[in-house]
């Protein structure tokens, strides 16, 4: 059974606009605009063409923009993101095209 705090953009559908609230999104189509969410999916053949501000993303598919996560990014093996991403952690797999720069904030030891 299909969580009820996570809402599907389904294939073959485009939102264009912005995607704000509590709660997951699984984008299996494509959200142009800006998305504001807990946890973000964008599954194979999934695209965003957004600004992304959430706690948590893992991308399977195509995503452009930039990606800021209070927790954490993933970036699977199977996904191409072309902007920049910001979060404590960040995971690229290998294979993954990625096109950007990769900010982790996180306080360095003063002696380095």
């Amino acid at each position: 059974m299909a969580d009820p705090s996570t809402s599907t953009i389904g294939k073959g559908l485009e939102i264009r606009g912005e995607v704000t609230g509590d709660g997951a999104l699984l984008v299996e189509g494509k959200v142009d605009g800006k998305i504001q969410l807990d946890r973000l999916t964008v599954k194979e053949g999934g695209v965003i063409e957004a600004e992304v501000e959430v706690k948590t993303a893992v991308i399977f598919g195509r995503a452009s923009g930039n990606i800021a996560a209070t927790d954490s990014i993933e970036v699977k093996a199977s996904a191409t993101v072309l902007g920049d991403v910001r979060a404590p952690s960040v995971t690229i797999e290998e294979g993954a095209v990625f096109r950007g720069n990769v900010h982790m904030d996180v306080d360095l030891p003063e002696d380095l």
